[in-house]
Order: C-alpha cells, then structure tokens, then sequence
C-alpha cells in the first residue's frame, strides 16, 4: 500500500488550500483509512502531518472530536509509546562503536520530535477558534498530550540510566524533544484555560474529562519537579486555577489527598533547598551573588508554594479530612529545619529574616484556615500522638500559634480545641491545655540549652529573645485572659493535672499559670483555689512528689490572698489545731500580715512543742514517730519565714523541745529506720536554726554524732541536713573547753561530704563550706577539713567559679540533641499511668506484680532477716560463743559493702 499510496500523498501536499476545503469530505474519510492501516512509522507521521496541516483547518470545531480527535490520536499515542519503547530497548546495545544503532536511535527520536509537532498543531488550531469551546468537544486531544508530554518527560528524566553513558550521542535530539515537550504544553495549558465545563452535570463527561486533566498534571509535575523549577510551578499554577475555576462542578471527584500530599512535598523540598543554600552562604567567606540570586529564586518559589497550598485549602477544606495529617507534618517538617530548633540549618540572621518574612508568614494563614476544622483538631490533639524527637519542639510552637489564634474565634471552636473528646466513634483527643503541657514536657532538649524564641514587640521596647519557658509562659498567661469564659473547668482541670506532674518544669510551668490566674482574677478566686489546694494536701494519703508540688502551689498562692481571705483561711484552718499543721508547713509566714503573722507563728509552734512533748512522755514507739514527723516541718517554717515574730516564750518550748527530742536518738536506729532518718533531717536544721541559744555540750553532741553516723552511709536527706547544721556552726565562738571535740569531728564531717561523688552533694556541701570559712572565727580548721588535694582542687575550683572545659555552641546543641534522644525515646515507651495520680484518695491496696529479679532480692533479704532473727532468739537462751563478735564484725562490713554499691548505682 505504501506504493500505491505515496503518489496521492505527494500530489495531496500541493494541493491548494481552496482544494482542500472543497475535497474535505472526500479526501479525509480516504486519509483516515490509509492511517488507520498503515504499519510505517514514516507513513504515518506523513499522514497525519497532511491532515493536521492541511485539512484540519476546514473542519468544523464541533465535529472534531468525532471526525478527527477520537480516531487519530488513540493511534498516534501507541505510535508513540512504540517509539519510547525501541528507544529504550535499543539503547541497551549501544555504544560508541556501534553506529547502526545510533543511527536508529537518532532517527526516532526524530520521529518523536515530528510526532510531539504535529500534536501541537491541533492544539494551535483549536486555540485559534473564534467560538466556545466545551471540553467534550475535543476531550480526546487534552487526554493524548498529556500522555505523550508525560512520556517524553520522563525518558528524558531517565536518560541517563537509558543511555547508560551515552548521553552525547543523543543529547542534542532528546533536548529539542524536551523543548517541543514543554512548548506542547504551555499551549495545551493556554488551550484548557479557555475551555469550559458544565458545572451543573457530568452527563456528557466534560466533569471527568477535567478531573482527568488536572490529575494528569499532577503526574507530571512529580515528573519535572527536579527538571525545572519554574516549568514546575508554572504547572501547579495552571493545577489550582482550574481546580478553582471548575470548583463547583469537580470539587467531589477531585484526589485532593493526592494533590496537598504533593503541594506539601513539593513544599517541603523548595524550602530544603532554600537552607541548603542559605547555609552555603553562611560558610563561604566571599558573598557570591550567583548564590544569593538562586536563594532569592528559590525562597520565591518557597512563597509560590505556600500561597498556592492556602489558595487550595481555603477552597476546598470541607474535602481534607484525610489530608490533615499531611498539613500537620509540613508544619511540624518546616519548623524543624527553621531556627531556633535545635534540628535546624546554620544559616546567617539576614537569610534567617529573609525566608520567615518572604515564606513562613505567607504559610501562617494555613494554621488560621484550619482551626475551625475538626479532623485537624483531632490529629493536633491525638492522645496517641507520637512524635519524633525533632518533630517535638515544633509541636509545642504549633499549639502555642492555635492558643494565639483562637480568642479571635467562636465559641464553639474554642470549645473544640479547649475541650477532651473520649467520644467511641473518634479517636480520643487531649485538651488544648493538656497537649501543651505534654508538648512542652517533651521539649527537654530546648529548655536545657535553652533556645530562645523573638518576643511579642512592645510600645517603645526592642524586640528581645525570650526562652522557650518564658514565650510558653507569657502566651498560656494572656491566653487566660482572653478565651470564653466557660472553658475555665477545663483550664482548672489542666492545670491542676500539670501541677501534679512529676515533671519539675511542666509543674512549674502550670503553678505560673496558676499563679498568673491568681492576679489576675478577683480575691475571691483567689481564695478558693487556695482553699481547694489545701484540701487536697490534707487528702494527700502519704509522701510523694505530687505533695510537694501541691505544698509550693499553696506557698506561692498564698502571697496573693488578700487580708481578709487570710483571716478566713486561718479560721478554716486553725494553726492551733494539730491536724493542720501539715498545710503550715506549706506557708511562708511572710505572706501574713505582722499581727497575723505573730499569732499564727504562735499557735504552730505552742503546738509543735506541745506534741513533741507528748511523743517524750509517751513510750517513744517508731509507730508514732510519724505523726511528729509532720509537726517538724510546720515548726521550720515558723523559723524560717516567721523568726523574728516569735515570742521569746514560744521559741524557747521549740528550742527544749528539740533539744530532748536529739538527746532520745542513737546512731543505729536512724541507720536502720527511714522514719527517724527522716525526723534527723528535719531536726538538723531545726537545730542549726537556734545554734546561738543552744548548749555547747549539745553542739558538740550532734557534731559528734553526725561525725559517727556519716562512716555508716546514711541516705541523701540525712547528708543534706547535716550541711544544714554545720553550715551555721561557723557563727559559734567555740569556748574552749569543747574546741578539742568539736573541731575534729567538725572536719571529719565536712571532708567526708565534700569528698561525696553525688553531684547534687558535692554542690551543697561546698556552698555550706564556703559559708562556714567565710563566718568561722576558728580559722585553724578551715585546712584541715580539706583532706585531699583532690578536694583542695575542687574547692578552689568552686571559689574561683571555674567551669567544665569550655564547649562549643555548635558542640553543645549536639550535645543536648543526643541525650535528648537517649533519655526521651525510653521514657516515650514507658506507660507513666501508674506513676500519675488519678485519684486524691487513698487506693485499695492490690497484691504487687514483681519481676524475677526483685522478687529474687526479696527473697535473699527476708532469709538474711529470717537467719538474724534466729541469732537473736538463741541469744536469749544461751551466752554467745567467742568467736561470734568477730563473725558480727564481718557481717556488718558486708552489709556497708551491699550499702555502698546500692547508693553508687542509684546515683
């Protein structure tokens, strides 16, 4: 047929355009069957460059679907797809010697090139119509370029690996294909932007054909995102205008997850390029413009992105309900590579201004669009959130944006945000409050360094950096001034729930809040938090560290109580009667006013000495020594915050009281026992307190004492209190008659604890040396309690403020990122429910799940207990035998030896 064929081709190439108008309705029937039966790529290509040219601009434009579209090009795209695939199974053989196959390859690529022109001629043609065009009416021209635009883009994406190190012999050809490529499809782009569609039904198809469309797009851009930047962006321009411009009728058919999850790669990958560039700059010494230009084209790129993605889910966020965890990660990804995380690239503060003003406010807005939308609450707000360590921080600045944020918005959606949701048919949510207490319990690492964050500006003050704890802080405390008032419940419950906390920080971090709340709020508020705190202290069933942090809420609270609450509150709970006394223990007596002060001071101590003196009289049982143990504390704080109020007729019943409570202690109970190891360390500094009124003989006591007590190891708070007590013997004028026995002991005393590897030791004891050798007028002794040159070292060291080695800044961040990552991801994988305290109520008491291990080191100890009982009972029948106090020796040096190692691993 070729034969017969090629003479009507050649004479239809010269016929006159007039010629070709007339003999359309015959010729074009003939062409199409020659090209439909055709086996030449040459042929064809002539064939339907003839048509294209010569007889398509006499069709009728609403015909050309059916006559023309529909029956050619199916076959021009499998023509096309041949191509592709001889290319690359051509190139498989070639090399430099082989020239057949170059030439073969070079000759189809030619044919590709020929192929990608004539299509652009029917886009050209139907561009230049006068009249409306409906997308119907051409559909299967869109469809087909789009097909061979993206086939083209991505062998010429894979050339490399195609042509495996032949790139040159074809590089010329396959860059004249991308061009044609590219034109194609700047046309095609300018032909659909004119096309219309029926919004009101998809009856004829025109819906589908542009969902069609615009997914095609989106495949290629995944294509050329690495290819060409502003090809690339040029394409996602087109994406969203028409998913803009056709919203009404597509909107439902549209893959919206598949368009954001693309956006926010795309996203993602700019802004990675826009550091890695900013970074370069901020290491190379010379400026170099080139660079700044490509920064500056990229970080535009960056701002193109971000309003594109804005523009897109403004318009369609009723569709995004599974994109929301895409939208959070971006932000989450983007603040991590952003200072001031500690994850984020070195870049200069210029660049730094540069890409927050250009491309992170322009993305600020997203946080706005989807504060009202409940999928993103509940993915921000996901009780099962698990973030990576680099992903925390950014986390903790995203739900301080929404705090911001939300005082502008209804009160339903405060309530969304504000509000826990435990709901069976959505996965449960934490509160706002909560998830920024968790969020910033999270952020060890940035308030270790600490990072530090810009500050909200002031009238007539320059912007400052503030610490993580300060911005969190300061947004959380005018967040409380601001949201709807019937969200205070939740706040109360929130803040309550981070107080009790073991966290330090996190519970600091809410009795500022609480606190601020305090000020804020009436007097009346005031007291009744107060009031609410004091019930739950005397709820408390026991010591732990939640009585601890509720006892610093009470104390700070306090001070904001007016006067008159304070007569109340002392009516509610009457220092005079001893059940009280554990919630006066919690108050500084300073917060009173004088008169206040002087009677409540008073009453706690007329009371602690009344029932310390009952304890002496009583048979001194370990059982009640507890109760006393409550009392102590409640008489230090008068002696700490209320001294100088103390009537002399009060002080001396706490001094004779503790000094008859120290005569009735000997050393091996308070080894063996933790609750007259507890009364010890209360009684120490009690005792360190009075130390002028006290008795030389009984100084030289409790020095002696503690000088014994400290060869048997005692527990921490026993070591604390001695520094308590030895600190202030330095104000003592030491007669002379006892010098000899309290000096040694007294260096004894310090030169065991300053030789103490415990950090938080070491530090107290050299800061209560300090104390006592800059007060002591027995300077004699100073040296001698300095027993090694490694403590002489240290001290001076101390005195002299001189530091660890000095670190990098850069060496430091690493530093804090490692053992963020080494301290957190155990903890994160720890369940902390049996360590929260879910009720203020005692619990019913349950039988105990051990390990192996620690149920084996119960059973070692009770048969140690068990064989010491045995000894003891035949030392009640008969004498001992000679060699058992040597035995006993033994035992005893054993026991101090388990006793070290198990203090050495606990540290």
């Amino acid at each position: 047929m070729s034969q017969e064929g090629a003479v009507p081709l050649e004479e239809l190439r010269r016929w006159p355009e007039a010629l070709c108008r007339r003999e359309l309705p015959s010729a074009l029937p003939r062409l199409l069957s020659m090209y439909q039966h055709s086996d030449d790529w040459i042929e064809h290509i002539q064939i339907l460059k003839i048509i294209v040219e010569m007889f398509l601009p006499h069709m009728n434009h609403l015909s050309l679907e059916q006559a023309f579209f529909s029956q050619v090009l199916p076959k021009a795209v499998k023509l096309f797809d041949d191509m592709i695939y001889e290319l690359t199974s051509e190139a498989r053989e070639l090399s430099s010697q082989n020239l057949e196959i170059q030439a073969t390859l070079r000759n189809i690529l030619q044919t590709m090139v020929q192929v990608v022109g004539t299509l652009a001629g029917c886009v050209q043609h139907v561009c230049a119509t006068q009249e409306p065009i409906v997308l119907e009416n051409i559909h299967s021209l869109p469809s087909s370029v789009l097909h061979v635009i993206k086939s083209t883009f991505v062998h010429c994406k894979n050339s490399e690996s195609v042509y495996s190190g032949h790139l040159h012999v074809v590089s010329d050809l396959l860059q004249a294909l991308f061009k044609e490529a590219y034109s194609l499809q700047k046309q095609l782009m300018e032909l659909l932007d004119m096309v219309s569609v029926d919004p009101l039904g998809d009856e004829s198809g025109s819906v589908s054909h542009m969902v069609m469309v615009i997914h095609s797009m989106l495949e290629i851009c995944s294509v050329i995102s690495s290819m060409d930047h502003a090809f690339h962006a040029n394409t996602w321009k087109f994406i969203i205008k028409q998913s803009l411009k056709h919203q009404l009728a597509i909107k439902s058919q549209l893959k919206h997850k598949d368009i954001i999850t693309n956006l926010c790669a795309d996203i993602l990958f700019a802004f990675q390029s826009c550091l890695q560039l900013a970074e370069q700059m901020a290491l190379s010494d010379a400026q170099d413009n080139a660079d700044y230009r490509l920064f500056q084209k990229t970080l535009k790129l960056c701002r193109f992105f971000a309003n594109s993605l804005l523009h897109y889910t403004k318009e369609f966020l009723p569709f995004l309900s599974d994109s929301c965890c895409t939208l959070h990660q971006l932000y989450l990804q983007i603040h991590s590579k952003f200072p001031p995380s500690l994850y984020a690239a070195r870049v200069s503060e210029v660049q730094q201004e540069e890409i927050e003003g250009a491309f992170l406010l322009t993305l600020d807005p997203l946080i706005s669009h989807l504060l009202a939308f409940q999928p993103f609450v509940h993915v921000v707000l996901d009780n099962k959130l698990e973030l990576p360590c680099e992903l925390q921080f950014p986390q903790c600045l995203l739900l301080v944006v929404i705090m911001d944020k939300l005082p502008s918005q209804p009160e339903d959606v405060q309530s969304l945000w504000c509000t826990e949701s435990q709901a069976s048919d959505a996965p449960a949510r934490a509160s706002l409050f909560k998830a920024i207490f968790d969020s910033f319990e999270q952020c060890s690492g940035e308030l270790a360094l600490p990072v530090h964050l810009q500050a909200v500006k002031s009238e007539g003050q320059a912007q400052a950096a503030v610490s993580l704890y300060q911005h969190v802080c300061v947004h959380l405390c005018t967040f409380i001034t601001s949201f709807h008032p019937s969200l205070f419940p939740e706040l109360d419950a929130a803040l309550l729930g981070a107080v009790l906390r073991a966290n330090m920080i996190t519970s600091l971090l809410a009795m500022d809040a609480w606190c601020f709340l305090a000020r804020y709020g009436t007097a009346e508020l005031c007291a009744h938090h107060v009031t609410i705190v004091a019930h739950l202290i005397k709820s408390c069933p026991g010591e732990c560290y939640q009585l601890t942090n509720l006892s610093v809420l009470l104390r700070r609270l306090f001070f904001f109580m007016a006067p008159p609450q304070q007569v109340e509150f002392i009516q509610k709970f009457p220092p005079k009667e001893a059940e009280n006394l554990p919630l006066w223990q919690c108050i500084s007596f300073q917060a009173l006013p004088a008169e206040l002060r002087r009677g409540a001071a008073g009453e706690v101590s007329r009371v602690g000495a009344a029932q310390c003196g009952r304890w002496l009289s009583s048979g001194r049982s370990l059982r009640e020594l507890d109760a006393l143990n409550t009392v102590l504390p409640a008489l230090l704080a008068v002696c700490h915050s209320a001294g100088d109020a103390l009537d002399i007729e009060p002080q001396a019943a706490v001094v004779e009281a503790a000094s008859q409570l120290w005569a009735s202690l000997s050393p091996d109970p308070v080894v063996s026992q933790p609750c007259v190891q507890w009364t010890l360390s209360l009684l120490l500094p009690l005792l360190g307190f009075f130390i002028q009124t006290l008795e030389p003989q009984l100084i030289s006591q409790v020095v002696t004492l503690q000088a014994s007590l400290l060869t048997l190891e005692p527990p921490d708070h026993v070591r604390l209190a001695m520094l308590d007590f030895v600190s202030s013997v330095g104000k003592l004028s030491i007669s002379q008659d006892i010098q000899d026995t309290i000096l040694p002991s007294m260096s004894s005393v310090f030169a065991l604890l300053l030789a103490d590897r415990t950090w938080l030791l070491e530090q107290h004891a050299l800061e209560a040396f300090t104390q006592f050798a800059e007060e002591t007028n027995h300077e004699e002794i100073v040296p001698r309690c300095l027993s090694s040159e490694e403590t002489k070292n240290k001290v001076v060291s101390f005195l002299e403020k001189t530091g660890f080695a000095e670190e990098t800044a850069a060496a430091r961040v690493e530093r804090v990122k490692q053992e963020k990552r080494l301290f957190w991801e155990p903890l994160a994988n720890r369940t902390l429910e049996a360590a929260k305290w879910s009720s203020l109520q005692p619990l019913a008491k349950r039988a105990r799940v051990e390990g192996a291990m620690e149920a084996a080191y119960r059973a070692a100890v009770q048969a140690a207990t068990g064989a010491l009982e045995a000894v003891g009972a035949l030392l009640q029948k008969a004498p001992a035998p000679g060699w058992l106090p040597a035995e006993m020796a033994q035992l005893q040096a054993t026991i101090q030896a388990l006793r070290r190692r198990v203090r050495e691993e606990g540290a």
